[in-house]
């Protein structure tokens, strides 16, 4: 890896509400992204409302922007989270670096803790989700399906609390062992607790009248956490990063 010019970090085209929340010598980086942001511009009208507000090369997997001065930049993405969601969301701007840790996510060794707002709880407060979903692609759209499905998917779910109150709702931990398309969604929906805004899979009655309370329609799910070691040149290394809970999940509870 070539050094990177001492003014990288602080030049990014980042889209707004994004922060930096950590990075390495070696060149990788989490940013927390707010809900309502795509991870990557799927084109140039895209581009305003995503991670980095610049071009992203689909093949390569790759933001790419010049500075003020003409000098050519790139950023590479290594994972994905629906625009809908907020959180952790992690990119190197080493190209060898980026494939390296992708292969830390094919082999699961990379974890993530996710909360989640439900309607209503659980009816224990630990439980090990296991589920064979469908996953298809509809015109351009993923949708997932807990039935006639063969893909296994498997969190772990603890309950950090919950209210008593009206709207009875509960803040959960989730932590995915695999990387299934909506999964997390899928998983609270099969069991009758719907995450808050989902508008896909969760309680479209409920979810009005929440809106009217929250005054926000976003999805209550957040990527909390991530943190894994890697090794890269010899050496091993250990990154983690954490995306505060944004207010909104703490003013019903």
């Amino acid at each position: 890896m070539t050094a990177l010019p001492v003014d990288f970090w602080d030049t990014l085209p980042l889209g707004a509400g994004v922060k930096l929340l950590a990075r390495d010598a070696n060149g990788l980086a989490a940013f927390d992204k707010p809900a309502g942001l795509l991870s990557h511009a799927n084109g140039s009208e895209d581009e305003a409302r995503s991670l980095l507000t610049c071009r992203y090369d689909k093949e390569a997997e790759c933001f790419t922007w010049k500075t003020g001065d003409g000098a050519p930049r790139q950023l590479w993405l290594l994972n994905r989270l629906d625009s809908a969601t907020s959180g952790v969301i992690l990119a190197t701007a080493d190209a060898e670096l980026a494939n390296e840790i992708r292969g830390q996510f094919k082999r699961k060794r990379v974890r993530k803790i996710y909360h989640a707002l439900v309607f209503g709880g659980p009816a224990r407060a630990v439980e090990l989700w296991r589920d064979l979903l469908a996953v298809e692609k509809r015109g351009g759209q993923i949708r997932t399906a807990t039935h006639a499905g063969n893909v296994p998917a498997e969190t772990q779910m603890t309950v950090v609390r919950s209210r008593r109150t009206e709207p009875r709702v509960s803040l959960l931990r989730l932590e995915p062992r695999t990387g299934r398309s909506h999964q997390l969604r899928v998983q609270c929906a099969k069991r009758h607790v719907p995450i808050v805004g989902d508008q896909t899979y969760g309680d479209f009655a409920r979810n009005r009248e929440f809106a009217k309370l929250a005054a926000t329609k976003r999805l209550f799910l957040h990527s909390l956490e991530t943190n894994f070691t890697y090794e890269w040149r010899g050496r091993n290394f250990a990154f983690a990063a954490r995306a505060p809970l944004p207010p909104e999940f703490e003013k019903f509870l």
